[in-house]
C-alpha cells in the first residue's frame, strides 16, 4: 500500500476561486490517486510527515503543491523500478529559491542550495573519484517537488521531517524561520516543505533520480505560471509520449538505429493484445531456441532462417523490457526472468552453432562454444562488480588523489560519454562489445558464411573487449581508491561454500586477490597439460591442482578492502570454470556435458548476480549449492575415481533444479512482499 502526501506551503496557488471548477489541489489529489496512492493526505506540516513515516508499512509519494505536470510523471516516479527513494528532477538549471541537484549514474550525489554556486559535498561530475575539487560542481537538475521514499527509508525520513519541523518552530527575524539557513539560502527564508525534505535526506540517504524527459512538470509561482504550465501539459499528448519514453534514452549502437527505430511498434501491439512483459520474455526465448536449432541443423536456408528468428528474438528481447515500462509492469519474477533468459539464449545459441560445427565437419565447434561461455560469463562477472563499484564512487568523494592515468582516463571517458552521438562515443560503445553487437555479429556471420565463423568471430571481439575493459577498468578503478566488496556479504557474492567458510574464519591469510588469481592459473596450469598430452594426462594431477586452487579459500574471511579486490569473484570464476573444462578433459567426459555443466553454473552465478542488482537475499543457498569449494572437491574426486561422467551429469541436473526452486521460493517471496524490479 502506497501513500501520498500532498505537502502545501504558505502562499502556494494550490486554491481556485469559487465557482471555477477543481482547484489545482484537488486536481493533483486527483492525480496521485491515478498515479497508485491509496490514500491521499493534505498538509502542510512536516511533523504530519514524520507520523506517517513512522505509521507507513509502504512507501510514501510526497508531492508539493505547486507542481503541474501530466499524470504520467507521477505515476512513473511511484512506480519507478529503482530505489528504494526516487527524486523527480526536472531538466532545467535551479532559479531562484529552486534547489538543484547534481546527479551521477542515476542518483542524487548532493543538492545545490538555491541561490548559491556550490554544492552540499559529493563528487565533481566530470572528474574521477578522489580527483576533483570537493564542494565545487554545478547542479544538472532542479528538485521536481516530488519524492518516493521507500519502506527501508522511512525511519531516515521520519528523522528528517522532524528536524524540519523544529528547525521551522524556530522563530527567526521577520517572522522567518531557521530552516531555510540550514538549506543555505542567504537570505534566511524557508523553502517549501517538500523541498526542506529532500534537502534534509540527500545529505546522507541514497536518492536515485528519476528526470523528466518528452512529458511536462513544471513548478509554478502564482496564476499566470500556472495556466501556462497547464496549456503546455495538454500540448504533449501522454501516450505518445510514453511510448517513447520506454525506449531506453541511452543505448548501443545496433539496438538504438537497428532494433529501437520500430521495436515500439511492436510494444504497442503488445499491449493492446494484454501481453504481459513476461510472454514477450517466453517468446524471444522461444525464438533463439528454434534459431540455435537451425544453426544445428545447417544448409544455407536454415542458417539464414536461423539468422533472421534470431534477430527477432533480440527485439522481443528489447520489447519486454519497453513494454514493462509502458505499462508499468514491474515485478521481481519478471526482472529476474529477463536476466536470466537474456544469458540462456545467447548460450544455447552458443551450443547450436557448436552442433553445426560439428555436424559440418568444421572442427570442434564444442571446444569453441565452452571457450565463448566461459569468457562471456567471467566478463559479466567483472561487469556487474565494476558497476557496483562505479555506483560507490558516485555516492562518496573518496581520498584526494594525485592524478595518475587513471584519473587522466576517467575524464576523458567522462568526456566522450557526454559526447552523446559522436563517433567517439559509439566507438566506446560498441568496442566493449555489448548483446546487440553479439547477436548481430552472430546473425550476420551465421547467414553469410557459417557457424564456425560464427564461433570464431565472438571469440575473436570478446578477448578483445575483455582486455580493453580489463586494462581500462583496473587503471581507472586503482584510482578511485573504494572498496565494494567490504560492504556486502563477501562470502555469498564470492560463492564460497562450508570449507571456504570455514577456512576463512580459522586462518590469518591476507590477500584475496592474489589468492585467488593463483587459483585461475593452478586451473589454466591444469588445463594447459590436459590439452597438451590430448587428454592422456594422468588424471591424478586433478588433486595436487585441487588443492592449489582451493588456496583462494584460505583469505576468505579476510577484508576485501583493496581497489582490485572487486576483481575476485570474476576470478574465482575464472579459476571454477577452468578446472571444470579440465577435469572433463582429464575424465574423458563428452564435451556436450562439459558445456551443459558450464551452463549450469554460469546460471547459478547469474543468479547470484542479479540477486546482487536486485537486492534480494537467498539464504542458505552457498549450503545447497556446494560453493565454488564444494563442486572442486566433488569434480576432482569423481575424476580421480572414473566416474567424472555420471558426477558431472548429477552436478549440472542438482544446480538447474537448485535454481528453479530458488526461484520459485525467493522471487515469489518477494512479490508478495510488494517490491519491483528494473527490466
Amino acid at each position: 500500500m502506497m501513500r501520498a502526501v500532498l505537502l502545501g506551503s504558505a502562499g502556494s496557488a494550490g486554491e481556485s476561486p469559487p465557482g471555477s471548477g477543481p482547484s489545482p489541489r484537488d486536481r493533483l489529489v486527483e492525480q496521485l490517486t491515478r498515479a497508485g496512492a491509496d490514500t491521499v493526505i493534505v498538509t502542510s506540516d512536516p511533523a504530519e510527515v514524520a507520523r506517517l513515516a513512522q505509521e507507513a508499512s509502504g512507501p510514501l509519494l510526497l508531492c508539493a503543491d505547486d507542481l503541474v505536470a501530466h499524470t504520467a510523471v507521477l505515476r512513473h516516479l511511484a512506480t519507478s523500478p529503482v530505489g528504494p527513494t526516487v527524486a523527480l528532477v526536472l531538466p532545467e538549471p535551479p532559479a531562484g529559491d529552486r534547489i538543484g541537484v547534481r546527479e551521477d549514474r542515476g542518483q542524487v550525489v548532493a543538492a545545490v542550495p538555491p541561490d548559491t554556486g556550490s554544492v552540499t559535498g559529493g563528487p565533481v561530475p566530470g572528474e574521477p573519484v578522489g580527483g576533483g575539487s570537493p564542494g565545487a560542481g554545478a547542479a544538472t537538475g532542479t528538485f521536481g517537488g516530488a519524492l518516493r521514499v521507500g519502506t527501508p527509508d522511512l525511519p531516515a525520513l521520519a528523522a528528517a521531517a522532524h528536524a524540519v519541523a523544529a528547525a521551522r518552530t524556530v522563530a527567526a527575524p521577520g517572522g522567518a524561520t531557521a530552516s531555510g539557513a540550514a538549506l543555505g539560502d542567504a537570505d534566511g527564508t524557508r523553502g517549501t516543505p517538500v523541498d526542506d525534505l529532500f534537502a534534509a535526506l540527500a545529505g546522507d540517504n541514497l536518492i536515485f533520480s528519476h528526470r523528466v524527459r518528452l512529458l511536462v512538470a513544471r513548478r509554478v509561482r502564482g496564476s499566470a505560471e500556472r495556466r501556462a504550465a497547464e496549456a503546455a501539459v495538454a500540448a504533449v499528448p501522454s501516450e505518445p509520449a510514453e511510448l517513447r519514453l520506454a525506449v531506453k534514452e541511452r543505448d548501443d549502437l545496433f539496438t538504438t538505429y537497428c532494433v529501437s527505430t520500430w521495436s515500439p511498434h511492436v510494444t504497442r501491439l503488445a499491449a493492446r493484445l494484454r501481453l504481459g512483459p513476461t510472454g514477450v520474455t517466453a517468446l524471444s526465448v522461444l525464438f533463439a531456441a528454434v534459431a540455435a536449432a537451425l544453426f544445428g541443423l545447417g544448409g544455407r536456408p536454415a542458417l539464414v532462417t536461423g539468422a533472421v528468428l534470431l534477430y527477432l528474438g533480440f527485439v522481443l528481447d528489447c520489447v519486454d523490457g519497453q513494454l514493462a515500462r509502458f505499462t508499468r509492469q514491474f515485478s521481481p519474477w519478471g526482472g529476474w526472468l529477463d536476466t536470466m533468459a537474456d544469458r540462456a539464449k545467447e548460450y544455447i545459441v552458443y551450443a547450436g552453432l557448436a552442433v553445426g560445427v560439428e555436424r559440418s565437419g568444421l572442427g570442434n565447434g564444442w571446444a569453441l562454444a565452452i571457450a565463448a561461455i566461459t569468457l562471456q560469463t567471467v566478463r559479466h562477472m567483472t561487469d556487474a562488480w565494476y558497476g557496483v563499484l562505479h555506483d560507490e564512487a558516485a555516492r562518496r568523494p573518496g581520498p584526494a588523489a594525485g592524478g595518475g592515468i587513471g584519473a587522466r582516463l576517467s575524464q576523458a571517458s567522462n568526456r566522450v560519454q557526454a559526447d552523446t552521438g559522436s563517433v567517439g562515443y559509439w566507438l566506446k560503445r560498441t568496442v566493449v562489445f555489448p548483446i546487440g553487437e553479439r547477436w548481430a555479429l552472430i546473425a550476420i556471420t551465421v547467414a553469410l558464411f557459417n557457424p564456425l565463423v560464427s564461433l570464431v568471430a565472438v571469440l575473436v571481439w570478446g578477448v578483445l573487449a575483455a582486455g580493453y575493459t580489463l586494462a581500462l577498468r583496473t587503471l581507472r578503478s586503482r584510482s578511485m581508491r573504494i572498496a565494494v566488496l567490504s560492504t556486502v556479504d563477501t562470502s555469498a557474492h564470492r560463492d564460497d561454500g562450508p570449507l571456504a567458510r570455514w577456512l576463512g574464519t580459522r586462518t590469518r591469510l591476507s590477500g584475496p586477490l592474489p589468492a585467488a588469481v593463483l587459483a585461475a592459473f593452478a586451473a589454466a596450469a591444469l588445463l594447459g597439460t590436459a590439452l597438451a598430452r590430448d587428454g592422456t594426462a594422468d588424471r591424478r594431477l586433478v588433486l595436487p591442482a585441487a588443492l592449489l586452487v582451493l588456496v583462494a579459500a584460505l583469505p576468505a574471511g579476510r577484508a576485501h578492502a583493496g581497489p582490485l579486490d572487486w576483481l575476485v569473484p570474476a576470478v574465482l570464476r575464472a579459476a571454477e570454470y577452468l578446472f571444470v573444462i579440465a577435469a572433463g578433459l582429464l575424465g574423458r567426459v563428452p564435451a556436450w556435458l562439459i558445456f551443459a555443466l558450464l551452463l549450469a553454473l554460469a546460471l547459478h552465478h547469474y543468479d547470484l548476480t542479479a540477486r546482487l542488482e536486485k537486492r534480494t537475499a537467498n539464504p542458505g543457498s552457498w549450503v545447497y549449492g556446494l560453493g565454488w569449494d564444494g563442486r572442486i572437491i566433488l569434480l576432482s574426486a569423481a575424476v580421480a575415481a572414473n566416474a567424472a561422467t555420471v558426477v558431472f551429469a548429477a552436478v549440472a541436473g542438482y544446480l538447474l533444479v537448485l535454481l528453479v526452486s530458488g526461484a520459485l521460493t525467493t522471487w515469489s517471496v518477494a512479490a508478495r512482499s510488494g517490491r519491483r524490479v528494473a527490466r
